[in-house]
C-alpha cells in the first residue's frame, strides 16, 4: 500500500513518525496532512538510502536542486559531485534532469550520492532514446515513453514530474492567443512537438491511468509538471496557463482516487503583482495540492542574478502558499551551472524559504533568528557563524575583511554601535 492509502486508513508508517519528529509535529498531523493530499512524503519503496521529507502545508518549506547530464562534455563524477554540494548546502531534494549520455547510469548514481528524495523527468530519457533509435524523438513509440517511466520508478525515483495536462485543445489556445514566449518547459517542448508531428492527443493525458498505475506500483509521488508554464512576465496568468491549472486539478483528484501521491509544479516567470493570485488560483483548482514553484522569476532582466530575482519569488510564493521551492541558479537562461552556482542557488532558495516560513510564524524559524539576533547583540561572533544559514561563506567574509582582535565588525571598528549602547546600558560584556 502507497503512503496515501495507509494514511486513509489510520496508519501511521514509519516515515510519518520520522517527518513529524524533523518538523516538530504529531506523527497524527502528518497521517492526516497526507490522507488529505496537502502533505506528500516522496519515498519509493525500492529506495533504500533515504531520509524521508514532508512537504506540504503546515510544514517548512523545502527547496530541490536540479543536476543533470547535458551535452557531450558532460560527465556524472562532475554532477555527483554537484549532487554532493547542494546536500552540504542544505538542499531538501535532489532532479536528475539528464538528457544526454548514460542517463539510466547517472540516475543511479544520483539516488545512491543523496539521502534526500530524488525526482525526474522520463519524457527527457524517452525523448533522447527515441533520438538514438529512430533518428528524432518525434518518432518516439508511447510504448517507449512508458517502458522508461516503469525503469526509472524501479530503479527507486522518488517523484517523477510529468506533463500529463498539457492537451491538444490548449496547445490550439496558446497559438490563438499569441504569447510573446510560447514554450519555455524543455519536456512541455519536447511533447507538444511529438503531438502536434503525430497529431495526436498527449499520450500522458490520454494513458493517464497507466501512469497512476506505475506510481501506485512503487509508491511514486507525481508531480504535475505545467507545460504552459510562462516564459516571460507578459504570460503570466494567461488562459492556456489557467486552462491547464483547471486540468491538472482534475488529475490531482484522480490521483487521489487512486491511492498516489501528488503536488504541482510551475509557474515560471510571474509579476510580483501576479504571485498571491497565483498562488491561490492553484490551491484551489488543485484542491490544495502541494504546490512546487519553479522560482518564480519576478522579472525578465536578471540574466547572470536570476538566484536573485528567483528568490524574491520564492519567498513570496511560499508566504502565499506554495511549500516547495525548485532552485535557479545565476546560470539560468545562460548556459549550465558550475558547483559554486549550485551552492548559491541552494543558499538563495533556502533563505527565500526560511523568509516565507518566519512570515508565517513557523516556531523553529522564528527561534533561529531570535538566537542569532542575541548572539550578534552580545558580539558572540562565533556564535553567528554557526548560526548563519552559509557558515562556510560568513566565516570567510569575517576572516578577510575584519580585525580578529575586536569584537566589533569590521564596518564599524572601535566605534561599534553595539558595543557603545551595551556599555552605557551596563550590559557589556566583559571579555571577547
Amino acid at each position: 500500500m502507497t503512503q496515501l492509502i495507509k494514511a486513509l486508513n489510520g496508519v501511521v508508517t514509519p516515515e510519518m513518525e520520522q517527518v513529524a519528529d524533523r518538523e516538530g509535529v504529531t506523527p497524527e498531523f502528518i497521517r492526516q496532512g497526507v490522507a488529505n493530499g496537502t502533505i506528500v512524503i516522496p519515498r519509493n519503496i525500492n529506495r533504500r538510502n533515504i531520509i524521508p521529507a514532508g512537504i506540504g502545508a503546515g510544514l517548512k518549506t523545502k527547496v530541490s536542486a536540479s543536476v543533470g547530464l547535458y551535452g557531450e562534455k558532460a560527465s556524472i563524477d562532475t554532477e555527483v559531485a554537484k549532487i554532493k554540494t547542494a546536500v552540504e548546502a542544505g538542499t531538501d531534494s535532489i532532479m536528475d534532469l539528464s538528457v544526454s549520455g548514460d542517463i539510466d547510469a547517472m540516475r543511479r548514481e544520483a539516488l545512491a550520492a543523496t539521502p534526500t528524495p530524488l525526482g525526474t523527468l522520463p519524457f527527457y530519457q524517452a525523448v533522447a532514446e527515441a533520438s538514438r533509435k529512430h533518428g528524432s524523438s518525434l518518432r518516439m513509440e508511447v510504448e517507449e515513453l512508458f517502458e522508461v517511466i516503469e525503469r526509472q520508478a524501479a530503479d527507486g525515483v522518488d517523484f517523477l514530474a510529468l506533463h500529463c495536462g498539457t492537451t491538444m485543445s490548449i496547445v490550439e489556445r496558446a497559438k490563438k492567443e499569441g504569447r510573446i514566449d510560447p514554450l519555455v518547459s524543455y519536456g512541455g517542448s519536447h511533447l507538444i512537438g511529438w503531438m502536434l508531428y503525430n497529431n495526436k492527443e498527449n499520450p500522458l493525458y490520454e494513458n493517464y491511468d497507466r501512469v497512476l498505475e506505475i506510481a501506485r506500483k512503487y509508491d511514486v509521488t507525481i508531480s504535475l509538471a505545467d507545460g504552459m508554464r510562462p516564459g516571460c512576465l507578459a504570460d503570466s496568468l494567461d488562459g492556456p496557463q489557467v486552462q491547464e491549472l483547471v486540468v491538472l486539478g482534475e488529475l490531482v483528484r484522480r490521483a487521489r482516487e487512486a491511492g498516489v501521491q501528488v503536488m504541482v509544479k510551475g509557474p515560471g516567470h510571474v509579476p510580483l503583482n501576479h504571485l498571491k493570485a497565483t498562488v491561490t488560483l492553484q490551491k484551489s483548482l488543485c484542491k490544495g495540492a502541494p504546490y512546487f514553484v519553479f522560482g518564480p522569476l519576478v522579472t525578465d532582466i536578471a540574466a547572470g542574478y536570476d538566484h536573485i530575482s528567483a528568490a524574491i519569488g520564492g519567498a513570496i510564493s511560499a508566504w502565499a502558499g506554495a511549500e516547495f521551492i525548485c532552485y535557479v541558479t545565476a546560470s539560468e537562461h545562460l548556459g549550465l551551472p558550475d558547483i559554486d552556482q549550485v551552492r548559491e542557488g541552494v543558499i538563495a532558495a533556502r533563505i527565500a524559504a526560511h523568509a516565507a516560513d518566519l512570515a508565517k510564524g513557523m516556531p523553529e524559524a522564528v527561534k533561529w533568528d531570535r538566537d542569532l539576533s542575541r548572539a550578534r547583540k552580545e558580539l558572540d561572533w562565533e556564535k553567528q557563524m554557526a548560526l548563519a544559514i552559509d557558515p562556510q561563506r560568513a566565516r570567510q567574509i569575517r576572516k578577510e575583511r575584519s580585525d580578529d582582535s575586536s569584537s566589533a565588525c569590521a564596518m564599524c571598528g572601535k566605534y561599534c554601535a553595539m558595543e557603545v549602547v551595551a556599555e552605557y546600558l551596563g550590559t557589556a560584556k566583559t571579555s571577547c
